[in-house]
Protein backbone atom coordinates (compact mmCIF):
# COMPACT_ATOMS: atom_id res chain seq x y z
CA UNK A 1 0.00 0.00 0.00
CA UNK A 2 1.39 3.93 -0.75
CA UNK A 3 1.94 6.32 1.65
CA UNK A 4 -0.25 8.53 0.42
CA UNK A 5 -3.22 5.82 0.38
CA UNK A 6 -2.73 4.70 3.60
CA UNK A 7 -2.18 8.51 4.89
CA UNK A 8 -6.30 8.61 2.99
CA UNK A 9 -7.20 6.42 5.03
CA UNK A 10 -5.81 7.45 8.52
CA UNK A 11 -7.67 10.15 7.74
CA UNK A 12 -10.56 8.95 7.52
CA UNK A 13 -10.54 6.91 10.59
CA UNK A 14 -9.96 9.93 12.45
CA UNK A 15 -13.07 11.51 10.88
CA UNK A 16 -14.75 9.08 13.47
CA UNK A 17 -12.97 10.57 16.73
CA UNK A 18 -14.99 12.64 18.72
CA UNK A 19 -14.21 14.92 21.54
CA UNK A 20 -16.72 14.01 24.01
CA UNK A 21 -17.72 17.45 24.95
CA UNK A 22 -17.54 18.40 21.44
CA UNK A 23 -20.15 16.86 18.82
CA UNK A 24 -16.97 17.34 15.73
CA UNK A 25 -14.66 15.03 14.47
CA UNK A 26 -10.58 15.48 16.34
CA UNK A 27 -9.74 15.60 12.64
CA UNK A 28 -12.52 18.38 11.93
CA UNK A 29 -11.25 20.46 15.09
CA UNK A 30 -7.69 20.77 13.77
CA UNK A 31 -6.41 18.53 16.56
CA UNK A 32 -3.97 16.59 14.06
CA UNK A 33 -1.23 17.92 13.66
CA UNK A 34 0.99 15.93 11.21
CA UNK A 35 0.74 12.60 10.59
CA UNK A 36 4.12 10.92 9.37
CA UNK A 37 3.77 7.46 7.95
CA UNK A 38 7.23 5.51 7.64
CA UNK A 39 9.06 3.15 4.80
CA UNK A 40 7.96 0.30 7.33
CA UNK A 41 4.45 1.51 7.43
CA UNK A 42 4.41 2.72 11.33
CA UNK A 43 3.02 5.63 11.99
CA UNK A 44 3.63 8.73 13.82
CA UNK A 45 0.86 11.59 14.91
CA UNK A 46 1.70 14.49 16.47
CA UNK A 47 -1.65 15.83 17.72
CA UNK A 48 -3.13 18.62 20.28
CA UNK A 49 -6.31 19.47 22.62
CA UNK A 50 -8.50 22.09 22.85
CA UNK A 51 -6.83 22.80 26.51
CA UNK A 52 -4.18 21.32 28.53
CA UNK A 53 -7.14 20.78 31.48
CA UNK A 54 -9.00 18.15 28.77
CA UNK A 55 -11.14 15.65 30.81
CA UNK A 56 -10.17 13.40 28.02
CA UNK A 57 -6.34 14.06 27.69
CA UNK A 58 -5.47 10.09 28.21
CA UNK A 59 -8.61 8.52 26.38
CA UNK A 60 -8.38 10.47 22.70
CA UNK A 61 -4.97 9.87 22.34
CA UNK A 62 -5.42 6.52 22.94
CA UNK A 63 -8.64 5.78 20.34
CA UNK A 64 -6.05 7.91 17.87
CA UNK A 65 -3.88 5.21 18.70
CA UNK A 66 -6.75 2.26 18.24
CA UNK A 67 -8.39 3.21 15.38
CA UNK A 68 -5.21 4.17 13.37
CA UNK A 69 -3.52 0.72 14.24
CA UNK A 70 -6.89 -1.27 12.73
CA UNK A 71 -6.24 0.34 9.56
CA UNK A 72 -5.19 -2.83 7.45
CA UNK A 73 -0.95 -2.47 6.79
CA UNK A 74 -0.28 -0.39 9.79
CA UNK A 75 2.33 -1.38 11.71
CA UNK A 76 3.25 0.19 15.07
CA UNK A 77 1.20 3.71 16.07
CA UNK A 78 2.71 6.19 18.34
CA UNK A 79 1.03 9.55 19.27
CA UNK A 80 2.46 12.29 20.58
CA UNK A 81 0.75 15.43 22.48
CA UNK A 82 2.09 19.03 21.91
CA UNK A 83 0.57 22.42 23.12
CA UNK A 84 3.06 24.20 20.37
CA UNK A 85 1.60 25.65 18.61
CA UNK A 86 -1.29 26.22 21.29
CA UNK A 87 -4.77 25.00 19.10
CA UNK A 88 -7.11 28.25 18.27
CA UNK A 89 -10.19 27.88 16.64
CA UNK A 90 -8.37 29.23 13.82
CA UNK A 91 -7.36 25.22 13.27
CA UNK A 92 -11.35 23.99 12.51
CA UNK A 93 -12.40 23.62 9.20
CA UNK A 94 -15.26 25.51 8.05
CA UNK A 95 -17.42 22.55 7.91
CA UNK A 96 -16.55 22.56 12.18
CA UNK A 97 -17.33 25.84 12.64
CA UNK A 98 -20.48 25.59 11.17
CA UNK A 99 -21.73 23.00 13.05
CA UNK A 100 -20.48 24.46 15.83
CA UNK A 101 -22.19 27.78 14.71
CA UNK A 102 -19.50 29.82 14.46
CA UNK A 103 -19.75 30.92 10.77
Amino acid sequence: MNKEKLKDDIVEALQGVYDPEIPVSIYELGLIYDINVKENNDIDIIMTLTTPNCPEAQTIPEKVADVVSLINGVNEVKVEITWDPPWTQDNMTDAAKLELGLM
